[in-house]
């Protein structure tokens, strides 16, 4: 099987298998709907479609405006459209952190030169959401309630293994988030030794939140990042 099968087959199979999730919280898996599995499925026969080994980028789990949309991990409709020239047909949303991605992906040399290279996942493939007090649905991360991370813990792993089990190098792994999520992604890889070391780059929405003005230092950090990992 290429990468792309894999990966397709990947995301054909997801579901959510851990322990019921905490009140408040739902699911969002994207991947039950056909017109994204048909995006998914035209994505990575484009750039995967070959037997080449990826490193692994792990961000926190997929958010409503971009993953969540088009099945594609920090790839927004617009940027779907506009720089993997795939259509979409849907709901056009904009998401900070797939222009900080797609920018940074510019820089390394484009879609074909960078996703030769990498894979992107997250340690929880599905994203969550909840609903605040005025009604309006949110992102929720996997470990921002002790509760939701002890839930998926297991489907987190199960999923983390089956990743690895794909045409990954596990000499290193990115981790996008240099707080909660390279905690956890470090107490899992102490335990379970996934990867060789870990190396934690800030998170795309925080810079473009708030350190937007030094987006272009963040970028030339992720590219001696990624372009030397060892």
């Amino acid at each position: 099987m290429t990468f792309a099968d894999q990966a397709i087959r990947f995301n054909e199979l997801l579901h959510y298998t851990g322990a019921p999730l905490p009140e408040g919280i739902r699911i969002m898996n994207p991947f039950t709907d056909p017109a994204v599995m048909n995006l998914v499925r035209i994505f990575y026969h484009k750039y995967y479609n070959d037997n080449q080994p990826r490193r692994l980028i792990l961000g926190i789990n997929p958010g409503r405006f971009g993953g969540g949309l088009t099945g594609i991990p920090f790839t927004d409709p617009k940027r779907l459209v506009q720089v993997c020239n795939i259509p979409y047909e849907g709901k056009v949303t904009h998401e900070p952190s797939s222009v900080f991605i797609y920018e940074m992906i510019a820089a390394y040399g484009g879609p074909e030169a960078f996703y030769k290279d990498y894979y992107i996942s997250s340690p929880c493939p599905l994203g969550f959401t909840t609903v605040d007090a005025t009604g309006k649905e949110k992102n929720y991360n996997y470990y921002d309630s002790k509760a939701l991370l002890e839930a998926t813990q297991n489907f987190m792993l199960d999923s983390l293994r089956q990743l690895i089990a794909m045409n990954v190098k596990t000499d290193v792994c990115f981790c996008l988030g240099t707080g909660k999520n390279e905690q956890h992604l470090n107490r899992l890889n102490a335990q379970h030794r996934f990867f060789g070391k870990i190396i934690a780059l800030e998170h795309p929405r925080y810079i473009m939140q708030y350190k937007t003005a030094s987006k272009a230092q963040y970028i030339e950090k992720y590219l001696q990042a990624l372009k030397s990992p060892l």
